[in-house]
């Protein structure tokens, strides 16, 4: 005969017993892994939240700010010209990361911080969701410690936690509203299996929505992204032309990985009868340096070894000098950009 039956209930110690040992390792783990983000900013590499270091935590945000969706690329591209906006923001999310993994990890106001944790994660896919040259790892990341958090807010911390410890200490709380929704006061049966189908649904949705957005292969086929997460993309825009040969254009690296920077390693000028003007190696990195105009002070377009090089997210306005002294007959003209793999990236100009 089975050990318990159909019927049989329990009492809310049990309930509270039997959740918190179920979910234990992953309140510890998602609670890891927040505090650990934090506490590498904060004690152990607080390099990342120096503004003057190489590391400082600006740079990747501007980096997730090509494929971050729904409309806060345009959020971050003005945050990203207010210095002190961007610090203060920076550090306010690496509070609540590490504020939010330590009360998960002891166990206090654990749905509280559950909330937080799902927060953090919903931010994480926004901004950062399509990034993962091989895999998209942020996506994985945010999806996994969505569901996570939503199990944690169902179950609660249990008994092994300061919020049992404090249900011990005063019963009354078990009862008390704020700490059914902030601490780790026990569900009723019928309130938890609400709250497990329900919040079960939205990881769901929240998984197989983002997948489909990044990559396809659910509701339609497999794609690339609407960002290249591995194939650097350059955007050109504005572009002029000066009747002597001045070429100034707007350059935009919005697709890539940003563990690597791209590198554009020939500037073409090409008119109705071919090739009027052309930049390479070292000739294109001595005709832009000096005439760069970056628009964020993070990551940047810059000279390079082999020409020009940028980081994920830079955009700048790249004048070149004409290699050649001459005069350019009117009409259109396309620049075109080439990056060390050999793919192009063009746009027009009219010389009047």
């Amino acid at each position: 005969m089975s050990r318990y039956t159909a019927d049989q209930t329990y009492d809310r110690a049990a309930i509270l017993r039997m959740m918190g040992a179920a979910v234990l390792a992953v309140r510890l783990v998602l609670g890891w892994i927040y505090w650990g983000g934090g506490a590498r900013r904060f004690i152990y590499a607080p390099q990342k939240l120096n503004p003057h270091a190489h590391s400082w935590m600006a740079n990747k945000l501007q980096g997730g700010m090509p494929g971050a969706v729904l409309g806060l690329g345009h959020v971050i591209s003005a945050i990203l010209h207010n210095p002190t906006l961007v610090y203060w923001l920076l550090v306010l999310v690496s509070a609540v990361e590490f504020v939010s993994g330590l009360g998960l990890m002891l166990g206090f106001l654990t749905r509280l911080n559950a909330i937080l944790s799902i927060g953090l994660s919903v931010s994480l896919m926004l901004v950062f969701g399509w990034q993962g040259a091989t895999c998209i790892d942020e996506w994985t990341m945010a999806s996994a410690t969505f569901a996570m958090a939503c199990t944690v807010f169902a179950a609660g911390a249990g008994l092994w936690s300061v919020d049992g410890w404090l249900m011990k200490k005063n019963p009354g709380l078990a009862d008390a509203g704020w700490f059914r929704w902030f601490g780790s006061a026990p569900f009723s049966a019928r309130e938890l299996d609400a709250w497990g189908k329900g919040l079960a649904i939205v990881a769901i949705l929240f998984t197989a929505v983002f997948y489909n957005y990044f990559r396809g292969s659910i509701f339609t086929p497999f794609h690339g992204g609407p960002v290249s997460p591995g194939k650097h993309h350059v955007t050109l825009s504005r572009g002029s032309i000066s009747p002597h040969g001045r070429v100034q254009v707007l350059a935009y690296l919005d697709g890539g990985t940003p563990a690597v920077p791209a590198h554009i390693v020939r500037v073409v000028v090409s008119g109705t009868h071919g090739v009027v003007e052309k930049w390479s190696g070292q000739a294109l990195e001595k005709a832009a340096r000096g005439h760069i105009r970056n628009l964020y002070k993070y990551n940047k377009f810059g000279p390079g070894l082999f020409g020009l090089k940028a980081k994920m997210g830079a955009k700048a306005w790249v004048t070149l000098r004409p290699a050649k002294v001459g005069h350019l007959a009117a009409g259109h003209y396309t620049i075109i950009f080439q990056n060390i793999n050999g793919k192009t990236f063009k746009t027009g100009a009219t010389v009047s």
